[in-house]
């Protein structure tokens, strides 16, 4: 399976959990991220697939694309604290957006899920999208493994929060998720760091986390 296909799986996935009652029920409850409600962190989910639409409404960036390890180096949130103006405006955007209930986010995604089932695969090997984070290029299929990282991480976290099963996802999706999360700790951490947290728990460290 190829990454747009692994990609589409991952949206599909992301729209059912959205459209599970038990996320429904529990919208406006605090979730498991502090400053999102469950409503609030369900629309943040919602939109890694919308954006994917989004970027694709644009014309291609000019200029060569970054690599993908390049984009999280020019990403402003990894690393910042929880009340930093990014991370407010992300939690903020997402809570402005929960105004609007389940019913009409399970449609959007949905939609954007079909859209895209069509569309991607008529676009070329080489085409170029801006990430929502920044006035960069990056390669279609990158910017759909980052997609794939942030529906895999905020699924659980919104799985959690609504007191459900995570959903599981193919190692279609799961690789290159694990691939990129690995490289970007040991990019923080050391490679050691990693290799004690994933072989030798009397020396693993207390935090290898990617970001």
């Amino acid at each position: 399976m190829g990454t747009r296909d692994a990609f589409l799986v991952a949206a599909g996935s992301a729209a059912d959990l959205l459209d599970h009652p038990a996320v429904a029920g529990a919208w406006t409850k605090p979730s498991a991220l502090t400053g999102f409600t469950v409503g609030g962190l369900a629309e943040h989910l919602g939109s890694q697939v919308l954006f994917v639409s989004q970027a694709l409404q644009q014309p291609a960036p000019a200029g060569e694309p970054v690599s993908l390890l390049g984009h999280y180096s020019r990403v402003t949130w990894i690393g910042a604290d929880l009340d930093a103006e990014v991370n407010v405006a992300i939690r903020k955007g997402g809570e402005d957006a929960a105004g609007e209930g389940p019913g009409p986010l399970v449609a959007r995604t949905r939609a954007a899920v079909r859209e895209l089932r069509d569309r991607l695969p008529k676009e070329p090997a080489d085409r170029t999208v801006a990430p929502p984070s920044g006035p960069w290029g990056l390669r279609l299929d990158d910017f759909l493994v980052t997609r794939m990282m942030e529906i895999a991480v905020h699924s659980d976290d919104l799985a959690v929060s609504a007191g459900i099963t995570t959903p599981p996802l193919p190692d279609a999706v799961l690789d290159p998720v694990f691939e990129l999360l690995t490289r970007l700790s040991v990019r923080r951490h050391g490679a050691t760091a990693l290799l004690r947290a994933l072989s030798r728990a009397e020396r693993a460290p207390g935090n290898v986390s990617a970001f």
